[in-house]
């Protein structure tokens, strides 16, 4: 009995361990904000929709930031991680000046 009491123990130590530091990943998952200055000089936007097109030519109906070379998040997901933002999160549907298409 003792044996089995402390493999419990040990197995609900360790879930409990694991699912705390996942928490804590996502937790730690830092977005774009407007204020960020690299988004500033880019001309970040949450919403490719709503680009300057006047100030930002280069836009074109269609392109966000999940079909961006640089977003290293899934195909689905509503934001991830961005090279050109050390790995902060952007908005799948947003966009800015270093788009750069999926190859």
């Amino acid at each position: 009995m003792k044996s089995s009491r402390r493999s419990f123990i040990l197995m609900t130590a360790g879930f409990a361990s694991s699912l705390a530091l996942s928490r804590g990943a996502l937790a730690d998952a830092v977005s774009v904000s407007d204020s960020d200055a690299t988004a500033q000089a880019l001309g970040y936007n949450t919403d490719a929709t709503k680009v300057d097109k006047a100030k930002y030519p280069k836009y074109q109906a269609g392109q966000g930031c999940s079909n961006c070379q640089f977003f290293q998040g899934k195909a689905d997901d509503a934001a991830g991680p961005c090279q050109i933002y050390g790995g902060k999160q952007v908005n799948a549907k947003g966009w800015c000046s270093a788009y750069t298409r999926k190859a």
